[in-house]
């Protein structure tokens, strides 16, 4: 059993960033754990001792870490806007290793668009999230049948995504950070939003 103090995500569970979770808990690969949930990125000001939810988070996150390593190898999540990236890359820090793999869905790119952007040490996958979900999309990415993960619990799932995440060799269009900030759209509101 990999305890979370023993991998690079333990300064995010101390800091109180790792939200909502729908598994934080070790996978069946020996030595690491995984998280899959939110992500704060950015915590709204609070006053006295009121719990706030944060001003910015990252959405249908699922990151794996290792025991002994400083930095994660795979990390993918959700935001409303394009920017966010940079809120993302101070939040993880040296946390971001150059070859690890980072597949980040943005609210307000292109729905036909998929390009790479090198940001604080790595490179990240950027694309757009339409109707489905970060898991789906991942899966029709990676090629990943559905019918291989039914019987899987979610530990063992994100193990199989993280195995195809690392296995990933595609090259999109190199943009920079600026360029991105350029062409993004607005940030769009659902309509029907659950209150």
């Amino acid at each position: 059993m990999t305890k979370i103090t023993e991998t690079a995500l333990a300064d995010l569970d101390a800091d109180k960033r790792l939200l909502s979770p729908v598994h934080k808990d070790s996978t069946p690969t020996p030595g690491r754990f995984g998280f899959r949930g939110e992500l704060a990125l950015k915590f709204a000001e609070q006053f006295a001792d009121e719990a706030r939810p944060p001003e910015v988070k990252c959405d249908q996150v699922m990151t794996v870490a290792e025991a002994g390593a400083t930095t994660i190898p795979f990390f993918t999540g959700f935001v409303q806007s394009f920017e966010h990236l940079q809120l993302l890359a101070e939040v993880l820090g040296d946390k971001l290793a150059a070859d690890g793999k980072y597949f980040l869905f943005c609210g307000n790119i292109d729905i036909s668009k998929k390009y790479q952007v090198a940001y604080g040490g790595a490179t990240f996958y950027i694309l757009p999230l339409e109707e489905a979900t970060v898991y789906n999309e991942l899966l029709d990415l990676f090629g990943i049948e559905r019918n291989d993960l039914k019987k899987l619990d979610t530990g063992a799932k994100l193990d199989r995504i993280a195995k195809a995440a690392a296995g990933f060799r595609q090259n999109w269009p190199a943009i920079s950070f600026e360029d991105g900030l350029a062409i993004m759209g607005p940030i769009k509101v659902r309509e029907n939003r659950p209150v």
